[in-house]
């Protein structure tokens, strides 16, 4: 049968799980307050270039767009995650069409991406994650487009599509050089020796040429950053902790992707696709291999589902009406228990008392408080990062206005890290304020020349104003400090710095110089 006569594409069918992923997101978008990493990559759009310390553009210019169309709210920032949550379900839904499943296979492959507690803890906050998700699912997309139907079109909009997801997150480098792996290891590899293949490697370097040059420009900062990532954060990652994770992340739904993965493998009806079970393995050996995140692979268990729900459709059939029912509130209803873990639906107070029953009865998610210091927490990381904020915001500002207007004049505020620095970005103009400056992150790359107020409203989750900076001031007191119970930021305190001397602008401009050049 060719593919012009194929059944039709279930495009209407595919829309409700969308719909229901979109609905899911809109119950905790919400809730407890802007992330750390949201305010970075919210302060992006004030300064918009074609790279940044820690990431490509792509997500600089979202955010100008969504604070533009939308407003600062946290709803607000999260309208663009949640629009890409809802095309990850719908290209899962449109994969396994391209595979050949029916409504079956797009309810159990749908179903197990918007329930499975990875995508739904990842889908739905501002940041590169589900935007790189996206573009991983696009890329398998198009390619199974295009050797479905041998339209180069596809090919050509693959190009693209690899090109934007290199301007979202670098990891798109590793999943497209497993891809092509995978298809050379296969008995597809024919497809990829014609010019047209190279012709859509030529769009995808065009459209990411200019972040590379960015890197050159500015000292490949992207280097630095995993040196730094790789010293503060990956080293302390296992391999057994990153093999045990992928066992346990996507709860139930577990049990489809890797039905998925071995029917890639050994089925006759999918060997066509077989590449994406051999991608599977590249990307997962390598991020074994370089003490990789848990959730940096997540952008490859949408094709794995789509096969899983194909092969499921097929071993189960239509007559087992039962069966069919069982199988789906498998998927469903253990990952419903488990969604307040990863998704804010709940308040504060329950959601801590979900956590301690979870600890108190489930030893297996114990990885889900296990922050990156290794310890267990009463909240996810993610939860705590989101605490806080507001109340520092504040105690800055209350500082700042206990100034005189003349001393108003001469005083600047300084934050020790992106977090403090962004969250005191965002509220700034609502707290009348001046903004932040800072040398952590890509705060450095707009920070100005000289640190020279008379006056610094200091923040910093650091004891280190006495034995650091003391010396250097003619004197300084303590104004405020976060007491949000189980924040990140809880005893981040707020000081007033009077009179530097100019060995402190020195610090701070050596300071500067070096962080310009990493």
């Amino acid at each position: 049968m060719s593919y012009k006569n194929r059944k039709p594409g279930y495009s209407k069918f595919i829309l409700i799980f969308v719909a229901l992923r979109v609905l899911l997101n809109a119950f905790g978008i919400s809730r407890f307050g802007f992330h750390r990493d949201e305010f970075l990559h919210l302060v992006l759009a004030d300064h918009l270039d074609w790279g940044y310390k820690e990431v490509p553009p792509f997500i600089a210019v979202l955010a100008k767009i969504s604070l533009s169309v939308f407003g600062d709210s946290e709803f607000a920032s999260r309208v663009f995650p949640t629009i890409a949550s809802g095309l990850i379900v719908w290209l899962t839904g449109r994969i396994v069409v391209e595979l050949g499943g029916r409504r079956f296979a797009i309810t159990l492959a749908c179903l197990s991406l918007t329930f499975a507690p990875a995508f739904v803890a990842s889908g739905y906050l501002f940041q590169p994650v589900v935007f790189d998700q996206l573009w991983w699912v696009v890329t398998v997309w198009l390619f199974c487009k295009y050797l479905n139907t041998a339209d180069v079109r596809y090919l050509y909009w693959l190009g693209a599509a690899v090109g934007l997801g290199m301007l979202t997150k670098y990891t798109m480098a590793f999943f497209t050089g497993s891809l092509i792996i995978g298809i050379l290891i296969s008995k597809e590899r024919k497809l990829l020796f014609n010019k047209h293949v190279l012709i859509s490697a030529l769009i995808a370097f065009l459209i990411f040429l200019p972040n590379v040059i960015w890197q050159f420009v500015h000292h490949l900062p992207v280097i630095t950053h995993m040196k730094e990532l790789r010293a503060t954060q990956l080293d302390y990652v296992k391999p057994s902790d990153f093999i045990f994770e992928q066992l346990l992340v996507n709860g139930p739904s577990l049990f489809i992707w890797l039905t998925g993965f071995v029917f890639l493998l050994v089925s006759f009806k999918l060997r066509r696709f077989r590449y994406l079970a051999i991608a599977y393995v590249m990307i997962f050996l390598f991020l074994v291999y370089m003490d990789g995140k848990a959730y940096y692979i997540f952008g490859a268990y949408p094709m794995l589902f789509a096969a899983g729900g194909f092969a499921v459709e097929k071993l189960i059939k239509r007559s087992w009406v039962v069966l069919r029912v069982a199988v789906v509130v498998f998927l469903i209803l253990p990952n419903l228990l488990l969604l307040p873990l990863f998704l804010p639906v709940l308040s504060l107070d329950k959601t801590l008392a979900a956590f301690k029953y979870a600890s108190e009865h489930a030893e297996f998610l114990k990885f889900a408080v296990t922050w990156e210091d290794q310890k267990q927490h009463p909240l996810t990381q993610d939860y705590a990062d989101m605490l806080g904020w507001e109340e520092m915001a504040q105690k800055a500002a209350a500082a700042y206005h206990s100034l005189t207007p003349e001393q108003q004049k001469h005083a600047q505020i300084y934050a020790d890290n992106y977090g403090e620095a962004g969250a005191l970005h965002h509220y700034h103009k609502k707290y009348n304020m001046p903004d932040v400056v800072s040398l952590n992150s890509s705060f450095a790359l707009w920070a100005p020349d000289n640190l020279d107020g008379k006056y610094i409203i200091y923040v910093d989750d650091d004891d280190n104003v006495t034995a650091r900076l003391a010396p250097l001031l003619e004197s300084y007191k303590q104004t405020g400090e976060v007491l949000t119970p189980l924040a990140r930021e809880k005893g981040t305190r707020i000081y007033i710095l009077v009179n530097p001397s100019p060995k402190l602008n020195e610090v701070y401009r050596a300071e500067l110089a070096k962080k310009r050049l990493q």
